[in-house]
């Protein structure tokens, strides 16, 4: 039985429809799933033979308008998300049904392996978070300019990025805030200039994301050699041709390869966070004599304790919300799920003010309790609901 179910509608090209799976298919094999199996993509003919169980998404592509209405009355009916997509240039209310003009679209822009609409649709169904975060690391001294531009262009494409000199308050704990940041966040975007490696806080910083997994994107000043310890980082080389001042900005069409790589990137390194929580909690499942039971949709994970009992864990990446635990009650609530739901997450790097708050959020919200990596196995020996 399928976990995730998708569907492509619309006036999709086969070309549109093949590029589209594939690139889904390598988004969800870094979450262990398999296509065809815990993830089935439908069109317009078999949607109707959906499980209702599985966490659904859908997408439309505009075109001619007329196709596949039943389906989109059906999937509107039931509230089940459909994201309208058009190409650059393309007009929204001539291309997409009349239905669908109250859902936001997505413009594809020049991303031929379609990744942002394949996120688009793995955040839908929950295998990607829907907060969009990224950390930009650099000298101000060396790559200001260009810091500052993929800041305002990444914020302009969904995502909250941290830039030191934009996001930390007056008043505020500059290292506290900046550590934090860097904990919630999904990629570190890493300008290598010259002299990066000279400053202590941009290696605090390189270090810190690899201590936490999060995934690594150099952009390689021109005619400059990198260091050997960002080796295994995605990396993208520039040359004097991409930069329209020694600290930036970037021109265009290499600024736009720099998103979609933070995008694709992005789905890695939660995938990479999401597996590294999950093979902690099985570690200590079997380290106490429970058992894994069963996996199901939302990243759920069923444990059977030494009692007979059944508790749903939901390891989550980045810090808890107040937001994320009411979301995490109503999918056990949906699934039926019995016990008390757990959302797991790893603590380290998370401001002091933070654990604090979520401590009193545990103490006082009786429907989901939160629990950290760490300290999971000792809190499953003697649960109480």
């Amino acid at each position: 039985m399928s976990l995730y179910e998708l569907a492509v509608l619309g006036d999709a090209t086969d070309v549109q429809r093949s590029q589209l799976a594939t690139t889904v298919q390598e988004m969800v094999t870094d979450f262990g799933l398999r296509i065809d199996v815990d993830v089935v993509v439908h069109d317009g003919g078999s949607i109707g033979g959906r499980d209702r169980h599985a966490a659904f998404a859908a997408v439309y592509f505009g075109g001619d308008p007329n196709k596949d209405l039943a389906a989109v009355d059906e999937l509107i009916q039931t509230s089940a998300p459909i994201i309208p997509t058009i190409a650059r240039g393309a007009e929204f209310s001539s291309q997409i049904p009349s239905q669908l003009y109250f859902a936001n679209g997505l413009r594809r822009t020049d991303d031929p392996k379609m990744t942002a609409l394949a996120a688009a649709l793995l955040e839908c169904v929950g295998l990607l978070r829907r907060q969009r975060r990224a950390f930009i690391s650099y000298r101000r001294i060396e790559s200001r300019n260009a810091a500052m531009q993929l800041h305002d262009l990444l914020t302009s494409r969904g995502f909250d990025v941290f830039l030191d000199t934009h996001d930390v308050r007056p008043g505020e704990s500059f290292q506290d805030v900046l550590w934090h940041r860097l904990c919630d966040s999904d990629v570190l975007v890493m300008l290598d200039t010259p002299t990066y490696f000279e400053s202590k806080w941009t290696r605090h910083e390189i270090g810190r994301a690899r201590a936490k997994e999060i995934h690594v994107l150099r952009i390689i000043w021109p005619d400059h050699t990198p260091s050997r310890l960002t080796d295994m980082a995605e990396t993208i080389y520039l040359d004097r041709a991409d930069l329209s001042g020694a600290d930036g900005p970037i021109v265009e069409a290499t600024s736009e390869r720099i998103v979609l790589a933070v995008e694709r990137l992005r789905s890695r390194s939660i995938a990479s966070r999401y597996m590294s929580i999950t093979g902690r909690l099985r570690a200590d499942v079997d380290r106490i004599g429970a058992a894994v039971a069963a996996i199901g949709s939302h990243r759920a994970i069923a444990i059977k304790l030494l009692d007979d009992r059944q508790v749903w864990a939901y390891p989550i990446v980045g810090i808890p919300t107040a937001e994320l635990l009411n979301d995490v009650a109503d999918k056990a609530r949906r699934a039926d799920q019995r016990e008390t739901p757990i959302l797991i997450y790893d603590h380290v790097g998370i401001s002091e003010a933070w654990v604090t708050h979520l401590k009193w959020l545990d103490d006082n919200i009786k429907s989901v309790r939160a629990v950290k990596a760490s300290e999971i196995g000792w809190a499953l020996a003697a649960w109480e609901s």
